[in-house]
């Protein structure tokens, strides 16, 4: 079996569109069985639709304009990487999150090309296999994952094969701890990262107020207005995930503890507290002497005492509240900055590369 790494960078924006965000580049690298890299595919891609980028995504990857001008089509790419895909008997593709393969084959249909090698193809999702074996829950980029590896990260991020040739990295490094099981072919998902994160999150809402979650529940405090449960696909998806999730026990919410003192900060301020104890007897010792001077009979009094004491006051300082703590993150899954990954990525107008994922191991 060899093991295909494969990335894509798609011409995402920062404004709403109806028309289609497109694959403008696919980046690949083989690994035969013994983890050796045998090969590398990579291509620009001229889109049909917003064929000049915007400077965002010209920013975010560094792909002139001049190079997207002159590049070929999706159909003639798809066939050449098809053609470079089947030089393996058995590939398994490996991608950082889902939004890989979701891009090329909604291309393929935007084309009208037949998706049937897609949809037969199996994929491993690595993102998901590496919060797994770290068990981690919130998404992380491809950047923070070799970051935590100690791997150097190499080429530039957000060009589709120097992020395969990274994403290769960490494959390798994991290797062993994978669950290859897990491997799945494409299967339509019509609801996207962040929507599923406010099921998760509103699951999570409800096991705080000690309240049973319920799809309905959901759909009449969280899902109110909420564009996704306008569309019946996605509503049957994202009530099954709720089932799904819903199931699963609550994680407890784990504070940190309150760093202990500092010795030398304790002795100091033992010592303030002392001194200022010390001057408090003081203080009311004087008043005291003071208030007996001033009763002593007067010559030719009739001896009624002079006036009380007024009682001075204790000098106590008041204990300062302590704000409590109202930033506990909701997310120890989804989360991140990771959760770059990547976080993450989603099917909506959301721009960059399909190795930031929005799109948490579910």
């Amino acid at each position: 079996m060899d093991y295909i790494v494969l990335d894509i960078e798609f011409n995402g924006r920062k404004f709403a569109s109806e028309l289609p965000m497109e694959v403008i580049e696919i980046g690949a690298v083989r690994l035969n069985n013994a983890l050796e890299q045998t090969g590398e595919f990579s291509a620009l891609i001229k889109p049909v639709y917003f064929a000049k980028l915007n400077s965002f995504i010209k920013k975010k990857t560094g792909i002139p304009q001049a190079d997207i001008d002159k590049a070929s089509r999706f159909p003639k790419v798809i066939r050449e990487f098809m053609s470079w895909l089947q030089e393996s008997e058995n590939p398994l593709l490996i991608t950082w999150g889902g939004e890989d393969m979701k891009r090329i084959v909604l291309d393929t249909r935007m084309h009208k090309i037949d998706d049937a090698y897609w949809l037969s193809i199996y994929s491993f999702d690595l993102l998901k296999g590496y919060l797994k074996c770290k068990q981690l829950t919130n998404d992380v980029s491809v950047e923070a994952a070799l970051q935590e590896l100690g791997i150097p990260a190499t080429g530039s991020a957000h060009r589709a094969l120097d992020d395969a040739r990274m994403t290769a990295e960490i494959f390798k490094s994991v290797f062993g701890e994978l669950d290859f099981e897990q491997r799945k072919q494409y299967k339509d998902v019509f609801s996207n990262a962040k929507e599923r994160r406010i099921v998760k999150n509103a699951i999570r809402s409800m096991h705080a107020q000690r309240t049973t979650p319920t799809w309905e529940l959901f759909v009449t405090q969280f899902g109110k207005d909420k564009p996704m449960l306008q569309d019946p696909r996605k509503v049957a998806e994202l009530q099954v995930y709720f089932e799904e999730e819903a199931a699963k026990p609550p994680k407890p919410i784990t504070r940190k503890p309150k760093p202990p003192a500092d010795a030398g900060e304790a002795d100091a301020q033992s010592d303030a507290s002392a001194q200022g104890d010390a001057a408090e007897r003081s203080d009311t010792s004087e008043s005291i002497s003071a208030g007996e001077r001033g009763n002593a009979l007067e010559p030719g009094s009739t001896g009624e005492p002079g006036d009380a004491l007024v009682p001075g006051s204790t000098g106590e300082p008041g204990d300062a509240l302590v704000p409590g703590s109202a930033g506990e993150r909701a997310d120890a899954s989804e989360s991140s900055n990771a959760d770059a990954s990547a976080d993450a990525r989603e099917d909506v107008a959301q721009p960059g590369s399909a190795d930031q994922r929005g799109d948490a191991a579910e």
